[in-house]
Protein backbone atom coordinates (compact mmCIF):
# COMPACT_ATOMS: atom_id res chain seq x y z
CA UNK A 1 0.00 0.00 0.00
CA UNK A 2 3.02 2.17 -0.30
CA UNK A 3 1.39 3.67 -3.25
CA UNK A 4 -1.85 4.58 -1.15
CA UNK A 5 -0.20 5.79 1.95
CA UNK A 6 1.75 8.08 -0.36
CA UNK A 7 -1.14 10.07 -1.97
CA UNK A 8 -2.60 13.39 -0.03
CA UNK A 9 -5.82 13.51 1.70
CA UNK A 10 -8.13 15.25 -0.69
CA UNK A 11 -11.42 15.62 -2.22
CA UNK A 12 -13.60 14.38 -5.03
CA UNK A 13 -17.10 14.90 -6.68
CA UNK A 14 -19.92 14.15 -4.98
CA UNK A 15 -21.54 11.56 -6.64
CA UNK A 16 -20.85 9.25 -9.76
CA UNK A 17 -19.25 10.03 -12.74
CA UNK A 18 -20.66 12.40 -15.39
CA UNK A 19 -23.77 11.01 -17.28
CA UNK A 20 -23.01 9.98 -20.91
CA UNK A 21 -24.95 13.24 -22.44
CA UNK A 22 -22.62 15.42 -20.00
CA UNK A 23 -18.65 16.03 -21.39
CA UNK A 24 -16.01 16.41 -18.56
CA UNK A 25 -13.77 18.93 -18.88
CA UNK A 26 -11.08 19.09 -15.88
CA UNK A 27 -8.91 22.80 -14.73
CA UNK A 28 -6.24 21.22 -13.03
CA UNK A 29 -4.57 24.26 -11.53
CA UNK A 30 -5.08 27.99 -11.59
CA UNK A 31 -3.54 30.38 -13.94
CA UNK A 32 -3.19 33.03 -10.89
CA UNK A 33 -4.44 33.22 -7.68
CA UNK A 34 -5.18 35.93 -5.25
CA UNK A 35 -5.45 34.83 -1.52
CA UNK A 36 -6.53 37.60 1.48
CA UNK A 37 -6.23 36.56 4.98
CA UNK A 38 -8.40 37.18 8.13
CA UNK A 39 -7.59 36.82 11.59
CA UNK A 40 -9.55 34.15 13.65
CA UNK A 41 -13.01 36.21 14.68
CA UNK A 42 -13.00 35.10 18.50
CA UNK A 43 -9.29 35.08 19.17
CA UNK A 44 -7.88 38.22 21.14
CA UNK A 45 -5.00 39.56 18.50
CA UNK A 46 -2.61 39.59 21.19
CA UNK A 47 -3.03 35.46 21.43
CA UNK A 48 -1.06 33.43 19.96
CA UNK A 49 -2.44 31.36 16.89
CA UNK A 50 -3.19 27.64 17.15
CA UNK A 51 -1.20 26.32 14.67
CA UNK A 52 -2.60 22.75 14.76
CA UNK A 53 -6.75 24.74 14.49
CA UNK A 54 -6.31 27.71 12.95
CA UNK A 55 -9.73 29.22 13.36
CA UNK A 56 -9.53 32.17 10.74
CA UNK A 57 -10.64 32.22 7.45
CA UNK A 58 -8.89 33.31 3.65
CA UNK A 59 -10.96 34.77 0.68
CA UNK A 60 -9.25 33.54 -2.41
CA UNK A 61 -9.82 34.83 -5.92
CA UNK A 62 -8.84 32.04 -9.00
CA UNK A 63 -8.46 32.86 -12.35
CA UNK A 64 -8.86 29.95 -14.98
CA UNK A 65 -8.89 29.68 -18.81
CA UNK A 66 -11.24 26.69 -19.54
CA UNK A 67 -12.56 25.08 -23.09
CA UNK A 68 -15.69 24.22 -23.00
CA UNK A 69 -18.09 22.14 -25.37
CA UNK A 70 -21.38 22.78 -27.03
CA UNK A 71 -24.06 21.41 -24.82
CA UNK A 72 -23.61 20.15 -20.89
CA UNK A 73 -20.66 19.94 -19.39
CA UNK A 74 -19.22 18.92 -15.83
CA UNK A 75 -16.49 21.34 -14.89
CA UNK A 76 -14.35 20.34 -12.45
CA UNK A 77 -11.84 22.90 -10.73
CA UNK A 78 -9.39 20.83 -9.04
CA UNK A 79 -6.46 22.33 -6.73
CA UNK A 80 -9.29 24.62 -4.77
CA UNK A 81 -8.86 24.88 -0.75
CA UNK A 82 -9.52 21.83 1.18
CA UNK A 83 -11.30 24.23 3.25
CA UNK A 84 -13.39 25.41 0.95
CA UNK A 85 -16.89 26.89 2.10
CA UNK A 86 -18.73 25.76 -0.82
CA UNK A 87 -22.27 28.29 -0.02
CA UNK A 88 -19.37 31.10 -0.10
CA UNK A 89 -18.34 30.17 -3.89
CA UNK A 90 -19.21 33.00 -7.14
CA UNK A 91 -18.28 31.83 -10.44
CA UNK A 92 -17.93 34.65 -12.97
CA UNK A 93 -16.82 34.92 -16.80
CA UNK A 94 -19.50 32.17 -17.86
CA UNK A 95 -21.27 32.90 -21.57
CA UNK A 96 -23.86 31.43 -20.31
CA UNK A 97 -25.24 29.31 -17.37
CA UNK A 98 -24.40 27.66 -14.49
CA UNK A 99 -26.47 24.60 -13.67
CA UNK A 100 -25.53 23.64 -10.64
CA UNK A 101 -22.56 23.31 -7.87
CA UNK A 102 -20.76 20.29 -5.61
CA UNK A 103 -18.45 20.09 -3.24
CA UNK A 104 -16.46 17.09 -3.24
CA UNK A 105 -17.67 14.25 -0.92
CA UNK A 106 -15.38 11.46 -1.24
CA UNK A 107 -11.81 12.04 -0.07
CA UNK A 108 -8.72 9.95 -1.70
CA UNK A 109 -7.75 8.00 1.55
CA UNK A 110 -7.12 4.80 2.39
CA UNK A 111 -10.93 4.08 3.63
CA UNK A 112 -12.65 5.82 0.45
CA UNK A 113 -10.36 4.24 -1.79
CA UNK A 114 -11.52 0.81 -0.32
CA UNK A 115 -14.96 1.60 -0.26
CA UNK A 116 -15.05 2.93 -3.98
CA UNK A 117 -13.42 -0.21 -5.13
CA UNK A 118 -16.35 -2.41 -3.89
CA UNK A 119 -16.52 -5.70 -6.38
CA UNK A 120 -13.67 -4.73 -8.18
CA UNK A 121 -10.42 -6.59 -8.99
CA UNK A 122 -7.26 -5.98 -6.79
CA UNK A 123 -4.14 -7.99 -5.85
CA UNK A 124 -3.66 -8.90 -2.07
CA UNK A 125 0.26 -8.83 -1.29
CA UNK A 126 1.68 -11.12 1.51
CA UNK A 127 5.10 -10.80 3.60
CA UNK A 128 5.78 -14.14 5.42
CA UNK A 129 6.78 -12.95 8.80
CA UNK A 130 9.19 -16.04 8.89
CA UNK A 131 10.91 -16.26 5.68
CA UNK A 132 10.16 -12.79 4.79
CA UNK A 133 8.79 -14.48 1.15
CA UNK A 134 6.53 -11.77 -0.80
CA UNK A 135 3.36 -13.34 -2.71
CA UNK A 136 0.33 -11.72 -4.46
CA UNK A 137 -2.60 -13.22 -5.30
CA UNK A 138 -5.97 -11.65 -6.95
CA UNK A 139 -8.64 -10.96 -5.26
CA UNK A 140 -11.85 -9.24 -5.19
CA UNK A 141 -13.32 -6.77 -2.32
CA UNK A 142 -16.70 -7.99 -1.48
CA UNK A 143 -17.57 -5.69 1.71
CA UNK A 144 -16.75 -2.00 2.39
CA UNK A 145 -14.36 -0.86 5.04
CA UNK A 146 -16.75 -0.55 7.89
CA UNK A 147 -15.29 -3.52 9.96
CA UNK A 148 -13.82 -6.05 8.57
CA UNK A 149 -12.87 -6.32 4.76
CA UNK A 150 -13.75 -9.60 3.48
CA UNK A 151 -12.14 -10.76 -0.27
CA UNK A 152 -12.89 -13.82 -2.16
CA UNK A 153 -9.92 -15.41 -3.54
CA UNK A 154 -9.61 -18.70 -5.30
CA UNK A 155 -9.14 -20.07 -1.93
CA UNK A 156 -12.90 -18.96 -1.23
CA UNK A 157 -13.93 -15.79 1.41
CA UNK A 158 -11.10 -14.12 3.88
CA UNK A 159 -11.11 -10.66 6.14
CA UNK A 160 -7.79 -8.87 5.09
CA UNK A 161 -5.27 -9.51 7.75
CA UNK A 162 -6.35 -11.91 9.94
CA UNK A 163 -4.13 -14.83 8.35
CA UNK A 164 -1.30 -13.75 10.62
CA UNK A 165 1.03 -12.31 7.76
CA UNK A 166 1.64 -8.59 6.18
CA UNK A 167 -0.93 -7.65 4.35
CA UNK A 168 -1.66 -4.97 1.38
CA UNK A 169 -3.69 -4.45 -1.19
CA UNK A 170 -2.28 -3.03 -4.27
CA UNK A 171 -5.21 -1.05 -6.55
CA UNK A 172 -4.78 -1.21 -10.43
CA UNK A 173 -5.65 2.41 -10.44
CA UNK A 174 -7.91 4.88 -9.09
CA UNK A 175 -11.47 4.64 -9.37
CA UNK A 176 -13.79 7.12 -11.15
CA UNK A 177 -14.87 9.84 -8.84
CA UNK A 178 -11.75 10.11 -6.70
CA UNK A 179 -9.25 12.80 -7.36
CA UNK A 180 -5.66 13.57 -6.19
CA UNK A 181 -6.52 17.10 -4.81
CA UNK A 182 -9.47 18.89 -3.36
CA UNK A 183 -12.20 19.65 -6.27
CA UNK A 184 -15.15 21.77 -6.69
CA UNK A 185 -17.65 21.18 -9.61
CA UNK A 186 -19.97 22.91 -11.71
CA UNK A 187 -22.48 21.83 -14.74
CA UNK A 188 -22.45 24.14 -17.06
CA UNK A 189 -25.01 24.33 -20.45
CA UNK A 190 -23.56 26.43 -23.73
CA UNK A 191 -25.11 26.86 -26.96
CA UNK A 192 -21.45 26.52 -28.82
CA UNK A 193 -18.06 25.66 -28.19
CA UNK A 194 -16.23 29.07 -26.21
CA UNK A 195 -12.90 29.46 -24.63
CA UNK A 196 -13.20 31.49 -21.76
CA UNK A 197 -11.71 33.06 -18.77
CA UNK A 198 -13.14 31.94 -15.18
CA UNK A 199 -12.75 33.45 -11.95
CA UNK A 200 -13.27 31.63 -9.47
CA UNK A 201 -13.67 33.30 -5.49
CA UNK A 202 -14.41 31.50 -2.59
CA UNK A 203 -14.21 31.79 1.56
CA UNK A 204 -12.27 28.50 2.52
CA UNK A 205 -11.27 27.85 6.32
CA UNK A 206 -8.12 26.74 8.45
CA UNK A 207 -5.85 29.95 7.78
CA UNK A 208 -5.21 32.85 10.27
CA UNK A 209 -2.32 35.85 10.49
CA UNK A 210 -0.89 37.52 13.54
CA UNK A 211 1.59 40.95 13.49
CA UNK A 212 5.10 39.99 16.11
CA UNK A 213 6.51 43.08 17.39
CA UNK A 214 10.36 43.26 17.94
CA UNK A 215 11.10 46.50 19.96
CA UNK A 216 14.83 47.63 21.10
CA UNK A 217 15.47 49.53 23.81
CA UNK A 218 17.95 52.74 22.59
CA UNK A 219 20.63 53.19 25.17
CA UNK A 220 18.99 56.70 26.64
CA UNK A 221 16.25 54.53 27.90
CA UNK A 222 13.75 56.75 26.13
CA UNK A 223 13.19 55.71 22.74
CA UNK A 224 12.62 52.17 20.84
CA UNK A 225 13.30 51.08 17.60
CA UNK A 226 9.88 49.35 16.65
CA UNK A 227 9.69 46.22 13.87
CA UNK A 228 6.87 43.67 13.07
CA UNK A 229 6.54 40.96 10.90
CA UNK A 230 3.29 39.95 9.56
CA UNK A 231 2.84 36.12 10.20
CA UNK A 232 0.56 34.24 7.91
CA UNK A 233 -0.21 30.59 8.91
CA UNK A 234 -2.09 27.91 7.19
CA UNK A 235 -3.13 24.57 7.65
CA UNK A 236 -4.93 23.55 4.55
CA UNK A 237 -3.96 21.05 2.18
CA UNK A 238 -3.39 23.07 -0.83
CA UNK A 239 -0.80 25.52 -1.56
CA UNK A 240 -0.95 27.90 -3.89
CA UNK A 241 2.19 28.90 -5.29
CA UNK A 242 3.27 33.15 -6.30
CA UNK A 243 -0.20 34.35 -4.84
CA UNK A 244 -0.94 38.26 -4.43
CA UNK A 245 -1.54 37.88 -0.83
CA UNK A 246 -3.51 40.26 1.31
CA UNK A 247 -4.04 40.57 5.97
CA UNK A 248 -6.67 42.02 6.77
CA UNK A 249 -6.88 43.88 10.28
CA UNK A 250 -9.82 44.30 11.99
CA UNK A 251 -12.95 42.78 13.05
CA UNK A 252 -16.27 41.74 10.80
CA UNK A 253 -19.83 40.44 11.26
CA UNK A 254 -18.99 36.40 10.33
CA UNK A 255 -20.52 33.24 12.02
CA UNK A 256 -18.01 30.74 12.08
CA UNK A 257 -18.10 28.22 9.47
CA UNK A 258 -17.65 24.33 10.42
CA UNK A 259 -15.07 22.92 7.88
CA UNK A 260 -16.45 20.20 5.80
CA UNK A 261 -13.95 16.73 6.66
CA UNK A 262 -16.00 13.94 6.63
CA UNK A 263 -14.16 10.80 8.62
CA UNK A 264 -10.35 11.08 8.71
CA UNK A 265 -10.02 8.60 5.84
CA UNK A 266 -7.84 5.98 8.01
CA UNK A 267 -8.69 2.21 7.50
CA UNK A 268 -9.51 0.09 10.47
CA UNK A 269 -9.62 -3.18 10.00
CA UNK A 270 -11.08 -5.82 12.47
CA UNK A 271 -10.41 -9.66 12.77
CA UNK A 272 -13.04 -12.57 14.34
CA UNK A 273 -12.11 -14.02 17.28
CA UNK A 274 -9.74 -17.27 16.92
CA UNK A 275 -12.26 -18.65 19.37
CA UNK A 276 -15.58 -20.07 18.23
CA UNK A 277 -18.45 -17.85 19.62
CA UNK A 278 -19.56 -21.04 21.67
CA UNK A 279 -16.90 -21.07 23.54
CA UNK A 280 -18.00 -17.44 25.17
CA UNK A 281 -21.02 -18.24 27.46
CA UNK A 282 -24.40 -16.07 26.04
CA UNK A 283 -24.83 -15.45 29.87
CA UNK A 284 -21.37 -13.68 30.06
CA UNK A 285 -20.95 -10.20 31.55
CA UNK A 286 -21.22 -8.03 28.99
CA UNK A 287 -17.25 -6.64 30.06
CA UNK A 288 -15.96 -10.67 30.26
CA UNK A 289 -16.89 -10.64 26.77
CA UNK A 290 -15.37 -7.34 25.64
CA UNK A 291 -12.19 -8.62 26.65
CA UNK A 292 -12.80 -12.29 25.14
CA UNK A 293 -13.45 -10.50 21.73
CA UNK A 294 -10.53 -7.31 22.48
CA UNK A 295 -7.90 -10.14 22.74
CA UNK A 296 -8.03 -11.67 19.32
CA UNK A 297 -8.76 -8.11 18.16
CA UNK A 298 -6.56 -6.89 15.05
CA UNK A 299 -6.81 -2.81 14.28
CA UNK A 300 -4.67 -1.84 11.63
CA UNK A 301 -4.06 2.26 10.87
CA UNK A 302 -2.70 2.76 7.54
CA UNK A 303 -0.30 5.61 7.94
CA UNK A 304 -0.64 9.04 7.12
CA UNK A 305 1.87 11.70 6.66
CA UNK A 306 1.18 15.25 7.89
CA UNK A 307 3.25 18.34 7.61
CA UNK A 308 3.17 19.97 10.92
CA UNK A 309 2.87 24.10 10.56
CA UNK A 310 6.05 24.46 12.07
CA UNK A 311 8.57 25.56 9.12
CA UNK A 312 8.50 29.27 8.89
CA UNK A 313 9.33 31.04 5.79
CA UNK A 314 10.56 34.46 5.93
CA UNK A 315 11.27 36.74 3.52
CA UNK A 316 12.30 40.35 3.94
CA UNK A 317 13.83 42.16 1.51
CA UNK A 318 10.88 44.58 0.78
CA UNK A 319 7.88 45.40 3.40
CA UNK A 320 4.23 44.82 3.62
CA UNK A 321 2.15 48.07 2.65
CA UNK A 322 -0.46 49.33 4.63
CA UNK A 323 -3.54 50.32 2.73
CA UNK A 324 -7.57 51.74 3.59
CA UNK A 325 -10.42 49.49 3.42
CA UNK A 326 -13.13 51.35 5.02
CA UNK A 327 -12.87 50.43 8.85
CA UNK A 328 -10.59 47.96 8.00
CA UNK A 329 -6.64 48.30 7.69
CA UNK A 330 -5.46 45.88 4.30
CA UNK A 331 -1.82 44.91 4.42
CA UNK A 332 -0.63 43.95 0.68
CA UNK A 333 2.75 41.87 0.46
CA UNK A 334 5.00 43.71 -2.14
CA UNK A 335 5.04 40.99 -4.18
CA UNK A 336 3.80 37.34 -5.04
CA UNK A 337 4.50 34.35 -2.15
CA UNK A 338 3.56 30.52 -1.97
CA UNK A 339 1.12 30.87 0.56
CA UNK A 340 2.36 26.82 1.61
CA UNK A 341 0.09 24.13 2.73
CA UNK A 342 0.46 23.41 6.27
CA UNK A 343 3.14 26.15 6.74
CA UNK A 344 4.09 29.87 7.65
CA UNK A 345 5.51 32.69 6.61
CA UNK A 346 6.78 35.98 7.52
CA UNK A 347 6.87 39.20 5.98
CA UNK A 348 8.20 42.72 7.80
CA UNK A 349 5.17 45.18 7.57
CA UNK A 350 6.41 48.23 9.69
CA UNK A 351 9.85 49.83 10.98
CA UNK A 352 9.32 52.94 13.03
CA UNK A 353 12.72 53.79 14.55
CA UNK A 354 12.47 56.17 17.11
CA UNK A 355 8.75 55.58 19.30
CA UNK A 356 9.33 57.82 22.52
CA UNK A 357 7.88 56.11 25.75
CA UNK A 358 7.38 56.53 28.93
CA UNK A 359 8.25 53.09 30.95
CA UNK A 360 5.73 53.20 34.23
CA UNK A 361 5.65 50.82 37.07
CA UNK A 362 2.26 49.72 37.75
CA UNK A 363 -0.08 48.40 40.33
CA UNK A 364 -3.66 47.56 40.85
CA UNK A 365 -4.87 47.16 44.61
CA UNK A 366 -7.87 46.36 46.38
CA UNK A 367 -8.74 49.21 48.58
CA UNK A 368 -9.70 47.56 51.59
CA UNK A 369 -7.39 44.63 51.64
CA UNK A 370 -3.35 44.23 53.26
CA UNK A 371 -0.48 43.01 50.94
CA UNK A 372 3.05 42.30 51.70
CA UNK A 373 5.87 42.62 48.95
CA UNK A 374 3.65 42.92 45.70
CA UNK A 375 6.01 43.50 42.60
CA UNK A 376 5.05 46.24 40.26
CA UNK A 377 4.78 45.48 36.58
CA UNK A 378 6.51 47.26 34.17
CA UNK A 379 4.49 48.48 31.18
CA UNK A 380 5.43 50.86 28.06
CA UNK A 381 3.06 53.56 27.69
CA UNK A 382 2.55 55.86 24.37
CA UNK A 383 0.59 57.44 21.86
CA UNK A 384 -0.01 56.33 18.51
CA UNK A 385 0.58 59.75 17.10
CA UNK A 386 3.66 61.16 14.67
CA UNK A 387 4.70 63.39 17.52
CA UNK A 388 5.75 59.95 19.22
CA UNK A 389 7.24 58.33 16.20
CA UNK A 390 4.09 56.34 15.26
CA UNK A 391 0.76 57.67 13.81
CA UNK A 392 -0.02 54.88 11.63
CA UNK A 393 -2.65 51.65 12.87
CA UNK A 394 -0.87 48.79 14.81
CA UNK A 395 -2.33 45.67 14.03
CA UNK A 396 -2.32 43.70 17.86
CA UNK A 397 -0.03 40.90 18.09
CA UNK A 398 3.03 39.89 20.39
CA UNK A 399 5.80 41.93 21.39
CA UNK A 400 9.45 41.20 22.57
CA UNK A 401 11.50 43.82 23.96
CA UNK A 402 15.17 43.37 24.00
CA UNK A 403 18.13 45.43 25.09
CA UNK A 404 21.65 46.10 24.05
CA UNK A 405 24.20 44.04 27.07
CA UNK A 406 27.89 43.73 25.72
CA UNK A 407 27.04 44.08 22.20
CA UNK A 408 24.61 41.75 22.16
CA UNK A 409 20.78 41.69 22.21
CA UNK A 410 19.02 40.51 25.81
CA UNK A 411 15.63 39.52 26.38
CA UNK A 412 14.50 42.01 28.89
CA UNK A 413 10.78 41.35 28.34
CA UNK A 414 7.56 39.89 26.63
CA UNK A 415 4.17 41.38 25.93
CA UNK A 416 0.67 42.05 23.69
CA UNK A 417 -0.01 44.78 22.18
CA UNK A 418 -4.03 45.38 21.26
CA UNK A 419 -5.39 46.31 17.97
CA UNK A 420 -4.14 50.46 18.26
CA UNK A 421 -5.63 53.09 15.76
CA UNK A 422 -4.44 57.09 15.30
CA UNK A 423 -4.24 58.51 18.44
CA UNK A 424 -5.21 56.00 20.77
CA UNK A 425 -3.40 55.71 23.78
CA UNK A 426 -0.90 52.28 23.78
CA UNK A 427 0.15 50.41 26.81
CA UNK A 428 2.09 46.80 26.79
CA UNK A 429 3.09 44.98 30.35
CA UNK A 430 5.94 43.35 30.24
CA UNK A 431 6.28 41.65 32.96
CA UNK A 432 6.96 42.22 36.77
CA UNK A 433 9.85 44.30 38.16
CA UNK A 434 11.27 42.77 41.25
CA UNK A 435 13.07 45.74 42.93
CA UNK A 436 9.95 47.88 42.36
CA UNK A 437 7.60 46.68 45.53
CA UNK A 438 4.58 47.71 46.95
CA UNK A 439 2.90 46.82 50.78
CA UNK A 440 -0.29 47.93 51.98
CA UNK A 441 -0.89 47.98 55.70
CA UNK A 442 -3.94 48.72 58.44
CA UNK A 443 -2.44 51.01 60.71
CA UNK A 444 -5.48 51.64 62.13
CA UNK A 445 -9.28 50.74 62.87
CA UNK A 446 -12.26 51.36 64.34
CA UNK A 447 -16.08 49.44 64.31
CA UNK A 448 -16.92 51.23 60.85
CA UNK A 449 -13.31 52.09 59.66
CA UNK A 450 -9.64 51.50 58.84
CA UNK A 451 -6.84 53.54 58.42
CA UNK A 452 -3.94 52.07 55.38
CA UNK A 453 -0.27 52.70 54.48
CA UNK A 454 0.86 52.33 51.44
CA UNK A 455 4.86 52.21 50.92
CA UNK A 456 6.15 51.88 47.52
CA UNK A 457 10.11 51.17 47.43
CA UNK A 458 12.84 50.72 44.01
CA UNK A 459 15.90 50.15 44.26
CA UNK A 460 16.29 51.51 40.65
CA UNK A 461 19.82 53.36 40.21
CA UNK A 462 17.52 56.29 38.26
CA UNK A 463 13.94 57.90 39.46
CA UNK A 464 11.25 56.01 38.46
CA UNK A 465 6.90 56.71 37.31
CA UNK A 466 5.02 54.66 39.74
CA UNK A 467 1.04 54.19 39.31
CA UNK A 468 -1.34 52.70 41.68
CA UNK A 469 -4.88 52.14 40.82
CA UNK A 470 -7.78 51.40 43.71
CA UNK A 471 -10.70 49.24 43.49
CA UNK A 472 -13.37 50.35 46.08
CA UNK A 473 -16.10 48.35 46.94
CA UNK A 474 -19.73 49.55 46.25
CA UNK A 475 -20.23 50.02 50.04
CA UNK A 476 -16.92 51.21 50.45
CA UNK A 477 -16.34 55.03 50.84
CA UNK A 478 -12.21 55.93 49.68
CA UNK A 479 -10.93 59.01 51.73
CA UNK A 480 -7.09 59.91 50.71
CA UNK A 481 -5.15 62.30 52.70
CA UNK A 482 -3.73 63.44 49.42
CA UNK A 483 -5.66 64.44 46.18
CA UNK A 484 -5.95 62.01 43.95
CA UNK A 485 -6.47 61.72 39.76
CA UNK A 486 -8.79 59.11 38.69
CA UNK A 487 -8.93 56.78 35.57
CA UNK A 488 -11.71 54.86 34.19
CA UNK A 489 -13.55 55.75 37.16
CA UNK A 490 -10.58 54.98 40.06
CA UNK A 491 -8.59 56.78 42.07
CA UNK A 492 -5.29 57.10 40.93
CA UNK A 493 -2.01 57.78 43.07
CA UNK A 494 0.75 58.59 40.37
CA UNK A 495 3.86 59.31 41.96
CA UNK A 496 7.42 59.68 41.46
CA UNK A 497 9.92 57.55 43.19
CA UNK A 498 13.27 58.92 44.15
CA UNK A 499 16.48 56.61 42.93
CA UNK A 500 16.83 54.10 45.88
CA UNK A 501 14.03 55.93 47.48
CA UNK A 502 10.13 55.29 48.47
CA UNK A 503 7.21 57.03 48.36
CA UNK A 504 4.18 56.52 50.77
CA UNK A 505 0.50 57.19 50.84
CA UNK A 506 -2.17 57.13 53.39
CA UNK A 507 -5.97 57.04 53.14
CA UNK A 508 -9.12 55.83 55.16
CA UNK A 509 -12.10 53.32 54.05
CA UNK A 510 -15.36 53.99 55.80
CA UNK A 511 -18.55 52.21 54.87
CA UNK A 512 -21.06 54.37 52.82
CA UNK A 513 -23.04 56.77 54.85
CA UNK A 514 -20.89 57.20 57.72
Amino acid sequence: MRALTSLAWAAALAGAAPAASQTLVTSPRPDSVDVTVYRAPGRDPSTAMELDLLQGYALIAETRRVSLPAGETELRFEGVAGGIVPQSAVLSGFPERIVERNRDAYLLSPASLLERSLGRHVRIRRTSRATGAVREHPAVIRSGADGAVVLQTADGYEALQCTGMTEQLVYPSVPPGLSASPTLSVRARSTQAVSATITLTYLASGFDWQADYIATLAPDGRTLDLFAWLTLASNDETSFPDADTQAVAGRLNREAVERERGDDGALRLRCWPSARTSDIPADAPPARRQRALAAARFDSVAPVTVIGAEDVVVTGARMARQEELGDLKLYRLPEPVTVAANGQKQVAFLHQPQVAFDLVYRQRLAAGSDYDALQAQRMLVTRNRPEQGLGLPLPGGSLQLFAAAGGRPILVGQGALADRAVGEEVEIQIGEAAGVVTRVETIEFGDDWADYRVTVTSDQQEPVRFEAEFNVGQDERFRPRTRLARRDGRPLWAVTIPANGSAELRYRISERGR
